[in-house]
């Protein structure tokens, strides 16, 4: 997995990718410890500078945006379908628009209940498509929400439907996933240097102006334009993973304006790429902890029967394929880079780990299709080997989001020890990833911060105590910083908890929801 596409700072594998390895046969969806009722423990003199709202008077310059009338449409499946107007740069509101693509799905008054407003919905990534979860996942909503809300998706900035980030053609971005995430000699150091930069070219050739203008910042405030122009005095929203940090931006930016929000799968927006990125490597040796665990238990495990003897066996074949790529499909090849990342795609959901028990199986036995299969759908590979462009819009918004991890190859090599340590089969891997964004184009606009978010309303944070993507410290972290915040802990495997069929995770989200009662804090689910 080429660190471009890394799944840190915490973006991480979007519900739609999800759906797709359920289509393979894996699934569909989205350290223990507690937040005590009511404390939330004051930031420390080295902690970052708190987000600050912006006025809660429209700027007369944005008036035309918040006043625009959306021409809804028929689509597919019962939805509705609209465009959305928003200016490329809110420091210069004339200079140009974005046209961001949404839908909605009209509340359905079941049994005589009133309509609630809306209830925006978000995947997370950066660059999961909201209208394409929206569309995926609004049937499976609880009847009670279906009937009081509207739920919308909206493209976020440079992702799907909106003005999408576009960088490689698909047959350089095939060369650019293959290519070792983890250097062992000069020589492939400067294989993925190279990969970096011809991406970080490709991205500044295809996208031109909008790389600068797809910060979380920037699309939690065309957030706020769709309310407006919704109709919905507050927003109502259900953020998974990354939509977590773009619903506490929100927050942040706008407190008064917030009515129902859940964050599940919590990020810390205090943290530098570097911490956080260290602390996403822990989070997937927890969950291969998980796996290995369980996968022992099993007769049909291809790794050995404890969890040192599957770690073993894991980094002997991860390493060999190095020299020794597998065949794949067709003229493609299963090589270290691609059989990481089928790994980790893996470890996002429980349901997935039976298909990667078999896809190891079959690597052993000298076949790589399996794990390739897993990597391709984690990228958004479709058949015909065209990308979609979920990880252009992730790396676009990582890169303006916060600096650098690292800025050199020197930086990286000295981090590494402590990437180990956090995590023995995948740090090495996760701190190279960490070296991308040091050649893009566009300078970082953001850099680490807390969100406050006085006044706002009850804010639900979702953490799972072995989240591999979002660790469960953030979540807690999270909840802590925000003056509304109430952490629900699920204490169990997968990245996010709400809809995952857990009783008291669902019944306490559907109840704020609903009824706008939120769960008290520190409720502890497993």
């Amino acid at each position: 997995m080429p660190q471009s596409l890394t799944p840190l700072p915490l973006r991480t594998l979007p519900l739609r990718t999800v759906a797709a390895l359920f289509a393979t046969g894996l699934l569909l969806a989205g350290c223990a410890g507690s937040h005590p009722t009511g404390a939330h423990p004051a930031a420390g003199p080295a902690a970052p500078a708190p987000l600050q709202p912006l006025p809660a008077a429209v700027p007369a310059e944005l008036t035309p945006y918040y006043t625009q009338r959306l021409s809804w449409q028929p689509c597919d499946n019962g939805f509705q379908c609209a465009t959305v107007k928003v200016p490329l740069d809110y420091a210069h509101p004339t200079a140009g628009d974005l046209t961001l693509g949404a839908v909605r799905r009209p509340a359905d008054g079941a049994g005589g209940a009133p309509r609630t407003g809306s209830l925006l919905l978000n995947p997370g990534g950066p660059g999961g498509s909201a209208v394409e979860y929206a569309e995926a996942v609004a049937s499976s909503y609880p009847p009670e929400v279906r009937a009081g809300y509207d739920l919308v998706g909206l493209d976020p900035r440079g992702v799907g439907r909106s003005s999408p980030v576009s960088c490689l053609s698909g047959d350089r971005m095939d060369a650019f996933t293959a290519v070792t995430p983890a250097p062992h000699d000069q020589h492939e150091i400067d294989q993925l240097i190279a990969a970096d930069r011809e991406f970080a070219d490709g991205c500044a050739q295809h996208s031109g102006a909008l790389l600068g203008h797809v910060s979380t910042v920037e699309s939690a405030r065309d957030m706020d334009v769709l309310r407006a122009v919704l109709g919905d005095d507050k927003l109502n929203y259900v953020g998974k993973s990354y939509g977590t940090l773009l619903g506490a931006t929100y927050a942040g930016l706008f407190p008064s304006r917030v009515g129902r929000m859940v964050l599940d799968g919590a990020m810390d927006p205090a943290l530098d790429a570097v911490t956080g990125n260290r602390a996403q490597a822990g989070g997937f040796e927890t969950a291969w902890s998980s796996f290995a665990k369980d996968c022992g238990s099993r007769t049909d495990c291809p790794l050995g029967t404890d969890e040192q003897q599957a770690g073993r066996q894991l980094d002997a074949l991860l390493g060999s394929l190095d020299a020794h790529p597998l065949p794949g499909a067709g003229a493609r090849k299963l090589t270290e880079a691609l059989g990481v990342t089928g790994v980790l795609a893996a470890m996002y959901a429980p349901p997935a780990w039976p298909q990667l028990r078999s896809a190891l199986a079959a690597a052993r036995a000298g076949d790589g299709s399996s794990l390739l299969r897993l990597s391709d759908a984690y990228y958004e590979r479709a058949a015909d080997g065209s990308y979609r462009n979920l990880m252009f819009a992730n790396a676009a918004v990582d890169c303006l989001d916060l600096p650098p991890a690292f800025n050199s190859p020197a930086e990286v090599a000295k981090a590494l020890p402590q990437f180990q340590q956090a995590s023995p089969h995948f740090g090495t891997d996760l701190a190279w990833m960490g070296l991308s964004c040091a050649y893009w184009p566009v300078k970082a606009t953001g850099a680490p911060h807390t969100i406050r978010a006085a006044g706002a309303a009850p804010i639900v944070v979702v953490g799972t105590t072995r989240d591999p993507a979002t660790p469960y410290a953030w979540a807690r972290s999270l909840a802590g910083q925000l003056e509304s915040g109430r952490l629900v802990t699920y204490d169990g495997d997968g990245h996010t908890a709400y809809g995952r069929h857990d009783d008291c995770v669902d019944s306490a989200v559907n109840r704020y929801l609903v009824e706008g009662q939120p769960p008290a804090d520190g409720l502890r689910c497993s």
